[in-house]
């Protein structure tokens, strides 16, 4: 597989994960007592793993029409991105107080026990950051190898019209 369609497809799956990871259960607080069990999604919790995704595919659909040396820029900021949405799935673990403030429904059960378990969504969040992080990497270490955007499309500024007409004419494309 390409570099380029591989940091595509990596995106896509950073992209996928991390968006995942928005509606699933990040967290869960029983305050017991026979009061239901609140659950807090992960866009309730941290809205940094869904922007990350977006800004890091919206860097790779740039690195498309760069240049080289952007190319490995775009992707030295793909991989900080991928790296940042790790650091997030790893460390945002609210407590307490913080679920309080999120559902003020919980303020007033707090001097209760609330017992709280973790949820799927900081593992796809997780797993998409490394994805994402891939994508980066890949990108900064093939970005040499990558097709130029316009050199496809160029076409032989030697050829005059009259050939390029001709050239139609016999079914053949004068852009490749």
């Amino acid at each position: 597989m390409r570099s380029q369609r591989l940091v595509d497809v990596l995106a896509l799956v950073a992209l996928a994960l991390l968006g995942l990871s928005a509606y699933l259960t990040w967290v869960s607080a029983d305050p017991g007592n026979g009061r239901p069990v609140v659950d807090f999604n992960g866009y309730t919790i941290t809205k940094a793993p869904v922007t990350l995704a977006l800004a890091g595919v919206v860097a790779v659909v740039v690195t498309k029409l760069a240049g080289t040396f952007l190319r490995r820029v775009l992707g030295g900021l793909v991989a900080l991105l991928g790296f940042a949405a790790i650091v997030v799935s790893l460390s945002v673990r609210p407590d307490g107080p913080e679920l309080s403030r999120l559902r003020p429904e919980l303020s007033d059960v707090l001097a209760d026990q609330v017992t709280q378990a973790g949820g799927p969504a900081p593992w796809f969040a997780l797993a998409g950051g490394i994805a994402l992080a891939g994508a980066g990497l890949i990108t900064v270490l093939t970005a040499q190898r990558w097709r130029q955007a316009t050199q496809r499309y160029e076409r032989d500024p030697a050829a005059a019209p009259a050939d390029q007409w001709k050239a139609i004419d016999a079914g053949e494309d004068p852009t490749l």
